[in-house]
């Protein structure tokens, strides 16, 4: 009988914090300047300069903290992590190693209808390292510095994810937790969240833990999943074949969907890490945490219940749209505006995300104002406009926010409702098409669409189909 293997996972997960300056100077934390133009003494390294630390980022740290229940260190400490590497101005990162911002924790997730939860060991506040720029055609490596200083937080679960399906499951909640803080943006394609997975295999039944490796590179969910799994057989694969796993960092290539080794951990390293000395401690007192949790939002579990009571639309609406924060955010806004929920709800639900799949965009990247959605609402509830007309308009509120009022006045959008004008179309349109006239009265339906159709053509898009449905069948059955 095959041996069966249960797969044992934790995660290291970075963000980094959504500030608009660095951990321990002023310089700007924004993404994509220009190489080094985000740089100063201080987060280059230069000697004599000293870090000043930035209070938002253990506001955001401790939040982070409370949304997850973990405890809050009241006296915490940064540490100096000493290696070096050419990405890493001083050689050593300032990080937290004996007192954390925060520990013993957890996350609650759901995959296949069973709840769990994701226990997390602690959280530290560091500072980013800068990033390497390969040159293949010069064989050369450049520097960039603007990274060095940004704000992170370090997410160490325990081993207690079993799938990828889990591990995606946590990492989505991690995200949604702290884009409702607004703490971070979490886009993992532009590295302001990266997750390191250590996973080991072991014989199903067994207490004893495998031997693990770490996997990095990882810059999306799919790409994590794909990984876990990759990492899951290749281990496997050892087993089977009486080999041993070797302790180990490895590389992900997502395009080869294959890891390589990028350094044995066979040892683990002594980063010889001792208090940093630039630095006082942190004291975090009981009236500084009662303020930070009574600012803390309403998560997305609370707003799903709010939703469904509140704005009576479906549980499958409340659950797409607090998906996002951005999304929640519009959803909200913009029904308050119109006083008209659901209506709200169906243009988020369908064109919207039909528009963002289209383009290959995140809800968070949503640029149009709640405001110009109610009024477009409105403006298709009261007939203003008809239905295809107001596709073509969200389209333009979609990608420029222009206003719907002022843009169906320019263009001459609006329905036309004068019968008179309609009526002569309609007679046009019954004396050019006798063919579809004599096929309508001989029961064929299809003949009416084609009729409407002609109708529209002609009104270019402006009129009120159901009212050309009706105008038309009293004119043919008369």
């Amino acid at each position: 009988m095959a041996k069966q293997y249960e797969t044992v996972i934790g995660l290291e997960v970075h963000v980094e914090l959504a500030t608009k300056t660095k951990i321990f100077c002023s310089c700007s934390t924004q993404f994509g300047g220009a190489p080094n133009t985000h740089t100063c003494p201080v987060c280059t390294g230069m000697p004599g300069s000293l870090p000043v630390l930035n209070r938002q980022v253990v506001e955001y740290a401790a939040a982070i903290g409370l949304a997850v229940n973990c405890e809050i260190t009241r006296e915490c400490k940064f540490d100096r992590k000493n290696y070096f590497y050419p990405d890493n101005p001083q050689n050593y990162q300032i990080s937290q190693l004996y007192l954390p911002i925060a520990k013993n924790g957890y996350v609650e997730i759901e995959t296949g209808g069973t709840r769990k939860r994701v226990r997390i060991h602690e959280m530290h506040m560091e500072e980013d390292a800068g990033k390497l720029i390969h040159d293949e055609w010069d064989d050369t490596s450049l520097v960039d510095y603007n990274r060095s200083g940004v704000p992170l937080v370090e997410i160490v679960s325990e081993p207690d994810m079993r799938s990828a399906d889990e591990v995606i499951a946590y990492l989505e909640k991690l995200r949604l937790i702290i884009q409702y803080l607004g703490a971070s943006d979490c886009k993992l394609q532009e590295g302001s969240m990266r997750a390191d997975v250590n996973l080991s295999v072991r014989e199903a039944g067994k207490e004893e833990f495998g031997t693990r490796t770490e996997m990095k590179n990882l810059n999306s969910f799919k790409a994590i999943a794909r990984a876990v799994e990759g990492e899951r057989e290749r281990q496997i694969e050892l087993l089977e074949a009486g080999k041993k796993v070797i302790q180990e960092t490895r590389r992900w290539d997502d395009n080869k969907e294959a890891s390589y080794p990028m350094r044995s951990k066979e040892d683990a390293k002594d980063y010889r890490y001792f208090p940093d000395p630039d630095l006082a401690p942190v004291i975090i007192d009981e009236e500084w945490i009662e303020r930070i949790r009574a600012e803390q939002p309403e998560f997305r579990t609370e707003k799903l219940e709010r939703y469904e009571r509140e704005y009576n639309i479906p549980r499958y609406d409340a659950e797409i749209i607090t998906e996002s924060k951005k999304m929640a955010d519009i959803f909200e806004a913009a029904s308050t505006a119109c006083g008209k929920p659901k209506k709200v709800s169906n243009w988020l639900m369908v064109e919207t995300m039909r528009l963002l799949k289209e383009h290959g965009m995140e809800p968070e990247e949503l640029a149009f104002s709640p405001e110009n959605l109610a009024k477009l609402v409105e403006l298709t509830e009261d007939g203003t406009i008809n239905s295809s007309v107001a596709k073509e308009v969200f389209e333009k509120i979609f990608s420029e926010d222009v206003d719907p009022e002022k843009y169906v006045e320019e263009k001459g959008l609006k329905t036309v409702s004068d019968e008179g004008a309609l009526k002569e179309v309609l007679q046009k349109v019954i004396a050019e098409n006798p063919q579809a006239v004599v096929d309508y009265r001989k029961g064929k339906a299809k003949a009416l669409g084609s009729l409407v159709g002609q109708t529209m053509k002609m009104m270019k898009g402006k009129a009120d189909p159901a009212l050309v449905n009706q105008k038309l069948k009293e004119l043919l059955d008369h």
